[in-house]
């Protein structure tokens, strides 16, 4: 990622936040994604490597560079790769805003879950397209937290939501991107722009899903920020808790849970 501020922090229980999300997610938002054997591969902000096994596994033979801007994040992601027997894989120290790699260094670039906290991700996307060659491709996943929608709905749960969204636009942060990436890369100077939509939906019927996204991944993600939103007095801590009892609530076996992952590709 870049020297911006990350909403969410660098905690062990994010780290471990973000290994639930990606093994949850996996096959909703990798099932498409394999580089060609050969291929040079840019994954720019890799942080604690939770999408670098994905992409490691799924395109064995690319060679894929990962970048980070913490030095702690990328000791996490090069041992969990090592962990899960995966190589071809090479890490490196770099700030997304100034790469150390010529132009047209990489046949693709990945980015999952990083322009949502950049306060500038049009310049971050225009200087990644740069880093690929010309008919090489980017491609970004991102979520939109304005996309939520559950059962039992919640006033207070709502709030806790519109919260977070609200301190990340305080850190130059941007939690509604997803919606935007068809029209900012197009900006970026990128040809066939294509955007999916990743429907998540969580019942009792899958119960994978309730444990690894509703519970695991998203009410932990917002509960994960309950310091920071009760000292900018966003919410009273009363209806702050009465709104994460709330987002837990719909894991239960009446409950339901949905959200919007937007994954989008364009040719440069």
């Amino acid at each position: 990622m870049t020297s911006t501020t990350y909403v969410h922090g660098y905690t062990p229980r994010e780290a471990q936040r973000l290994r639930d999300q990606a093994g949850t997610l996996a096959e909703l938002l990798h099932h498409d994604t394999a580089y060609p054997p050969g291929s040079r591969v840019l994954e720019a902000g890799c942080g604690v490597g939770a999408q670098t096994v994905e992409l490691a596994r799924r395109s064995p033979g690319a060679a894929i560079t990962a970048v980070d801007i913490s030095t702690d994040s990328l000791a996490v992601a090069a041992r969990r790769v090592r962990d899960a027997g995966l190589s071809g894989v090479r890490f490196e120290r770099a700030d997304l805003l100034d790469l150390p790699f010529p132009d047209a260094s990489f046949d693709h670039v990945i980015l999952c879950f990083v322009l949502e906290h950049l306060p500038d991700p049009d310049w971050a996307l225009r200087r990644l397209v740069r880093a690929v060659r010309p008919g090489g491709t980017v491609t970004a996943i991102e979520g939109d937290h304005g996309s939520t929608f559950f059962h039992p709905d919640d006033r207070f749960a709502r709030r806790a939501i519109e919260a977070l969204v609200e301190l990340q636009r305080r850190g130059g942060g941007h939690a509604l991107i997803g919606r935007e990436l068809y029209p900012r890369f197009v900006a970026a100077g990128l040809s066939n722009v294509c955007v999916s939509p990743r429907f998540v939906y969580a019942d009792a019927s899958r119960p994978a899903m309730v444990e690894g996204f509703t519970r695991l991944t998203f009410a932990a993600m917002v509960e994960g920020v309950t310091d920071d939103a009760l000292r900018a007095g966003l919410m009273s801590r009363e209806d702050w808790e009465r709104g994460i009892r709330a987002l837990y609530r719909c894991a239960e076996p009446d409950g339901v849970f949905c959200y919007t992952f937007f994954k989008a590709a364009g040719t440069r």
